[in-house]
């Protein structure tokens, strides 16, 4: 495999070339082509098909977004408290099909000005998974246009450099979702090391947990976070575990199970609960020990740019505490706008783009992989 070359058109690609060999898609054929073929004006459709989103967005040339169409299922899934994966699978398969019209009509073109499909591999559930594949790899084929096999997860990393020129590698990334929490030292295009997570509950998994034992609509996070503006965050001190253990992993279980017990002995005894100040609280924790694990692989690796990503990185709280931390350190924040931070396809088309630029796509064999890791 080639080295990484430099970015002529303005994809984000870092100036230096990196020696480290880049990621690829594990237990699938890796073909190559001309990388000279991919330009600022490739298009690619971008297929997101990963969880309860359904999306399909055409991106110009890795960074320009011509249109970017998303469906959430919210309404379906919320007088269950969370996810159903067959309610998902059944709603995909409904929705993408008009919502790959509607972008192609956003866009303004035909299905035969596109120059490749991308769609997402994986993490997620694999029925959901399926559909967006299947659709993908079916128009790739009609088409005769390479099929872009995408990780979930390498995808988030790019939804910032579509909203700012300034944004490129290398870079620290904090990817905060439902399902993963993850910091990343992006060297390069497909160079990535992983540098902590979470060894238990992702953030955003802890902030549906203590909102349903709250009482709270569906998604929880977002009515946390409102919550959380009308209280004191510093009536209750939950614990910050791992704080000032070193490393850079997170654990958030600990602190729901203590905000889960603190709402059942004031109860017993009677007491008032102030949902409010709960909120603020919980929030707060969840903060401050982001916010320090954050910063402190931002030292180790002497990042200038941190990229938030990820479906919790609307959260306001940690947008605030992140850019106070930010500015204190010298390190340039970016931040997607609040249609980038949940799972889209405009962040899979981009990712797709880079994979073309280092020449690499996937065969028509290609399956899913629900548990597809960021680096093999």
């Amino acid at each position: 495999m080639t080295d990484i070359p430099s970015d002529p058109w303005n994809i984000g690609f870092s100036e230096e070339v990196s020696t480290a060999e880049p990621t690829t898609m594990p237990g699938t054929s890796v073909m190559e082509r001309p990388i000279d073929e991919w330009d600022d004006s490739t298009l690619v459709l971008g297929i997101e098909t990963s969880c309860d989103e359904t999306s399909a967005s055409v991106v110009k040339g890795g960074r320009e977004i011509l249109s970017n169409v998303i469906v959430s299922q919210i309404q379906l899934h919320g007088e269950y408290g969370g996810i159903v994966p067959e309610i998902a699978a059944r709603a995909h398969v409904e929705a993408l099909t008009p919502a790959i019209g509607e972008a192609m009509l956003q866009a303004d073109l035909t299905f035969w000005d596109l120059d490749a499909v991308a769609a997402t591999l994986g993490p997620g559930l694999i029925g959901a998974l399926l559909v967006g594949v299947a659709a993908a790899k079916s128009m790739a084929a009609v088409l005769e246009v390479p099929f872009v096999g995408v990780n979930h997860l390498e995808a988030h990393l790019y939804s910032n450099l579509l909203v700012d020129e300034s944004a490129r590698f290398p870079a620290l990334a904090l990817i905060i979702s439902g399902g993963h929490t993850m910091l990343v030292d992006i060297k390069d295009h497909g160079v990535y090391e992983i540098l902590g997570g979470t060894l238990d509950d992702a953030a955003g998994e802890a902030f549906d947990k203590v909102a349903r034992f709250l009482g709270l609509e569906y998604p929880g996070g977002p009515e946390i976070d409102r919550l959380s503006l009308l209280g004191n965050p510093e009536a209750v001190a939950f614990p910050r575990s791992m704080l000032r253990e070193p490393g850079f992993d997170v654990s958030y279980s600990g602190l729901k199970t203590a905000v889960i017990n603190h709402i059942r002995k004031a109860e017993a005894r009677g007491e008032e609960i102030v949902v409010e100040d709960i909120a603020a609280s919980f929030q707060q924790a969840v903060v401050e020990i982001q916010v320090t694990k954050t910063m402190a692989a931002a030292e180790h690796v002497n990042a200038e740019r941190l990229f938030l990503c990820g479906g919790v990185a609307a959260n306001s709280g940690l947008r605030a505490g992140l850019d106070s931390a930010c500015a204190g350190a010298g390190v340039k924040l970016f931040v997607p706008p609040m249609e980038l931070c949940t799972d889209n396809a405009a962040m899979v088309a981009a990712c797709g783009t880079a994979m073309l630029k280092r020449g690499l796509y996937l065969g028509l064999e290609a399956s899913p992989d629900p548990n597809l890791p960021l680096v093999p």
